[in-house]
């Protein structure tokens, strides 16, 4: 079976599970990379970093463009740890695919996000310290600074192996 590992990273999470997947599948994988026309594969595992509750553009417009394809997602996200949570994200990118293709699972785990969207946050709390939402926002930053995390990979990886052998 022929595999192609599509994604985006920005802050290198999404490429840490990408690698990943590489890893636990390298002698299939035909490619791996980012978004580029006529990628030729039997499954496409598509991984994006999460751009207010949904994957990034380019992904997004990738996606689009896939016709009778077999896929599976995977994802990291700052705001982390609820399988709801990631759920609706896995709803919300589903719907770019076509008709004709299967999407045919998904894996997400928390990523770490740009110092300053911390700093924004702490010079909210500034502005308003009794916001407890905003304390909330800046202890889910600072767990996700430790994410990907080792078991992270390891999921990852377990997960890839499955989608690939209930295929």
């Amino acid at each position: 079976m022929k595999i192609a590992i599509i994604y985006k990273s920005i802050t290198g999470n999404t490429r840490l599970l990408a690698e990943a997947i590489n890893e636990a599948l390298h002698e299939n994988v035909v490619y791996i990379g980012e978004p580029k026309e006529r990628i030729a594969a039997d499954f496409y595992f598509i991984g994006s970093w999460t751009d207010k509750g949904m994957c990034c553009t380019e992904i997004a417009d990738f996606m689009k463009t896939l016709d009778n394809k077999r896929i599976a997602y995977f994802g990291t996200a700052g705001f982390g740890g609820s399988k709801e949570y990631y759920q609706s994200l896995f709803d919300r990118v589903k719907k770019l695919c076509q008709f004709t293709s299967s999407m045919e699972d998904y894996f997400f785990c928390q990523g770490k996000m740009p110092m300053n969207v911390r700093n924004r946050y702490v010079s909210m709390l500034h502005e308003h310290p009794e916001d407890k939402k905003l304390e909330v926002s800046i202890k889910n930053f600072d767990e996700a600074l430790k994410h990907p995390d080792e078991a992270d990979i390891r999921n990852v990886k377990d997960w890839a192996i499955k989608v690939i052998e209930n295929s």
